[in-house]
């Protein structure tokens, strides 16, 4: 878990100071090279800048260090007057360590790329490519937790398709995952990129939308019911969409909670008409509206 945040934090961080950190690490490293002349080398220890660097910029800046820790190894060997039987020696001392570098470098984008693709089939729902409700519980209790820090309000939207077990029951499971799918590319179209939207069930949909009040949110919602209905329409869908909707002006006690009060939102509207909305403002021990 202390690996996982480390590499994170690497990812995360500033490309500039990383890059910077170090082409000064290698410098330093050449500066060694030729203060201890011939009795010891400390090109395995380039290594640790060009992965630094590969993990937290990208492949181009570990390529662009692997050079520059081939050149400081050269220009080292060079200015503490080292001599070879043959001038060729220079060229293999100085093509060797580029290759070795550059294998490295590869070796640790491949890594990183691996590492995210795992990541990313550990926290979206594969039919949909939504998120899925683990990760989405985690977003939702890291926004919580900003909450506490910088008091903004949230609103979240549970989202019930109506009529979804009739489609898989007359045109297949194949259909009803075309259905799913083409409801998390219209909800993406309609959101914006700091909003989350997650598939929490078989026929259940989750969104979280950030530093918004009620007001904002019917209308972003009014805009998304509209364009969903449309499409819905458009594909011959014969479904509809029972939305809950909480806007918590102050944290919510956890992210289960916010979760239940939308849900049960919801339910209200599932249990009456369909396909509707509810909306509630929460602020804490004020109550409900």
């Amino acid at each position: 878990m202390k690996t996982q945040k480390i590499l994170e934090r690497l990812e995360n961080g500033n490309p500039l100071f990383w890059t910077v950190t170090g082409i000064v690490w290698v410098g330093l490293l050449g500066l060694a090279d030729y203060l201890t002349g011939n009795e010891i080398t400390f090109s395995l220890f380039y290594l640790a800048p060009i992965v630094l660097v590969t993990w937290g910029v990208n492949q181009a800046a570990g390529l662009l260090l692997s050079f520059l820790s081939a050149l400081a190894l050269l220009g080292a060997e060079l200015a503490a007057g080292q001599k070879h039987s043959s001038p060729g020696i220079h060229f293999l001392n100085t093509l060797l360590p580029t290759i070795f570098f550059v294998i490295i470098t590869y070796l640790v984008s491949e890594l990183q790329r691996s590492r995210k693709e795992a990541q990313l089939a550990a926290r979206t729902d594969f039919i949909s490519g939504a998120v899925n409700r683990r990760y989405f519980d985690e977003l939702l209790q890291m926004e919580i937790d900003r909450i506490r820090r910088y008091p903004h309000p949230i609103t979240m939207v549970y989202i019930d398709i109506d009529n979804f077990k009739l489609v898989n029951d007359l045109f297949g499971h194949k259909i009803g995952d075309e259905v799913l799918r083409c409801i998390a590319s219209e909800l993406k179209s309609q959101l914006r990129s700091t909003d989350t939207i997650a598939r929490v069930g078989g026929d259940e949909f989750a969104l979280l939308l950030p530093s918004a009040h009620q007001l904002q949110a019917e209308v972003v919602l009014a805009k998304v019911r509209v364009h969903l209905e449309q499409e819905m329409r458009r594909r011959n869908f014969p479904v509809t969409f029972s939305m809950g909707v909480v806007t918590c002006l102050t944290p919510p006690h956890s992210a289960e909670q916010i979760i239940n009060m939308a849900d049960e939102l919801m339910y209200e509207v599932k249990n009456s008409t369909k396909d509707d909305v509810r909306f509630m403002t929460w602020e804490g021990m004020n109550g409900r509206f």
